[in-house]
């Protein structure tokens, strides 16, 4: 007898949909979590602003230290050198043990959501527990899923193939922000209590699964006719000779020209991402609030989080056909030129407002979808210039993100800084303050609220228009530094291709 139907039918489901699906269960999670973690322990659990600021300081330090830091624990043993006779780590091994990884991190991940909506301990405590706790194991989710990109395809069209899946399932998954709306209630916290658990409880089931059937896969085309046993891999991890400490992978690092250029890059992109996210919301307030209703904003607000997913089901093919970095390239060009054309236009257009504020959050948005793909083109690099064993994917993905995280904060610190200096307005006093760059003197009369209200739109508007002119200058200019593309790109994938001693897992193959 055969399989039942859904059975049979899951089993069938080709390995990117699978890979892509890992996406939903951790956004579902996420963007909740994001959007309502704060106003909970605020304005439900009652902290206090010295315990949230104690709190959110040391969650900074964590999520910034945390990535190399697992990076390194997971990939420590790829880093030495390729042994000059013998086979080198089967990269179907480091499949497996990736997906292992997300099958016992993805539930934990789940069950470390959950905590955040019941309180259990002093709510000073449980915030700053609660945030290191969900963020170590989103960080493990993260660094083995986007290591997997990199491990489960070399071609850069396989891989964009898989990136087009995640942006999929993002897509879907970012439809949770919709649907808590009808629970979140601040009164009568039970409701939206059980909202979280049902949210928990199917994406640890869907990683659960999913992890399944991916090892199912794997191992399946490990016993296929000339792929060997995965029993023979298992015992290539002990070789020793030749392992780097941390010191000297650090010092590869710093002479690793393409990934130095790449990060100033991707620093300036998380910078702008944060700072459209952290502003988004005033610059709706000062700008259109006159020619929107509330329920248009909104709706701006909730569809910023699903149309930068929707864009890359766009972009991902034109990347197959011209490279990331050309398209890159050009959402740069584009971001300076409508910026540009705003920046002429002046801020009394608010259709053209309203699509430029929109506009250029869901671009920048989905441009760091596809940086992820050139981070796999840096793991390729990384491995062939220092002739590594096995591509060290999660460690290379946490070196990123230990140098670009600091954009998140800078972000909002730079924003309001400038806004206070240009417009005198405190984002975090009622009343405005005198602008820094017109001080005088002597004391002058109060001008009167009609004089003081276009100063904030007009702070408003050249704080949207000339971040964006600033940031699209600075990418420019480092990305034409950047040369893994062309010619080399195919160079080094070539060149990764010989190395391998055992035929790198493909999406196809699998």
């Amino acid at each position: 007898m055969g399989l039942g139907g859904p059975q049979a039918w899951l089993l069938n489901l080709p390995t990117a949909v699978v890979y892509g699906s890992l996406t939903l269960f951790i956004t579902v999670l996420h963007n909740v979590f994001l959007l309502y973690y704060v106003d909970t322990f605020v304005s439900v659990y009652k902290i206090s602003k010295a315990a949230f600021w104690v709190g959110e300081t040391v969650f900074l330090l964590w999520n910034s230290l945390n990535d190399p830091l697992f990076g390194w624990l997971s990939d420590r043993q790829f880093l030495s050198s390729q042994p000059r006779s013998g086979p080198g780590l089967s990269s179907r091994a480091v499949v497996l043990a990736r997906v292992r990884a997300l099958g016992w991190h993805g539930p934990l991940l789940a069950l470390s959501f959950l905590v955040f909506w019941v309180p259990w301990a002093p709510a000073g405590l449980q915030f700053l527990l609660c945030l290191c706790l969900y963020d170590s194991f989103l960080t493990l989710v993260d660094l083995h899923h986007h290591a997997l990109l990199a491990d489960l395809a070399l071609s850069a069209h396989d891989r964009t193939h898989l990136n087009f899946y995640c942006s999929l399932f993002s897509a879907a998954g970012s439809l949770s922000v919709f649907a808590s709306y009808a629970f979140w209630n601040k009164e009568d916290f039970s409701s939206f209590r059980a909202f979280c658990v049902a949210l928990a409880a199917g994406s640890a089931l869907g990683f659960v699964g999913a992890t399944r059937l991916l090892r199912r896969r794997v191992e399946a085309a490990g016993r296929e006719p000339g792929c060997p046993d995965l029993a023979a891999d298992s015992g290539l991890c002990g070789e020793e000779a030749g392992n780097i400490t941390l010191g000297q992978y650090l010092w590869q690092l710093a002479h690793h020209r393409n990934f130095l250029w790449f990060v100033v890059m991707d620093l300036v992109q998380v910078f702008h991402c944060h700072f459209n996210s952290n502003f988004f919301p005033l610059f709706l307030e000062h700008l259109l609030s006159d020619h929107i209703s509330l329920s248009t904003g909104s709706f701006l607000l909730g569809i910023s989080y699903v149309a930068p997913h929707l864009n890359n089901l766009y972009f991902l093919p034109l990347c197959r056909r011209w490279g990331v970095y050309t398209v890159v390239r050009g959402l740069f060009l584009l971001k300076l030129g409508l910026s540009l054309l705003m920046l002429l236009a002046g801020p009394d257009r608010p259709g053209l407002l309203c699509l430029f504020i929109a506009s250029n959050r869901v671009f920048t948005e989905g441009t760091c979808k596809l940086l992820t793909l050139v981070v796999t083109d840096l793991v390729d690099e990384d491995l062939v210039l220092n002739r590594r064993k096995q591509a060290a994917s999660a460690l290379l993905f946490g070196m990123v993100a230990l140098v670009t995280k600091p954009g998140q904060t800078l972000a909002p610190l730079l924003g309001t800084w400038l806004l206070c200096f240009y417009t005198g307005h405190d984002l975090f006093q009622q009343s405005p303050l005198t602008p820094v760059g017109r001080a005088q003197p002597w004391p002058e009369p109060p001008a009167p609220p009609p004089v003081q209200a276009p100063t904030l739109r007009q702070g408003c508007f050249y704080l949207l228009v000339l971040v964006p002119i600033t940031c699209a200058l600075l990418q420019l200019f480092t990305w034409s530094k950047f040369t893994l593309h062309g010619r080399r790109l195919r160079m080094v994938k070539a060149q990764r291709q010989n190395l391998s001693q055992v035929q790198t897992l493909d999406i196809k193959t699998v």
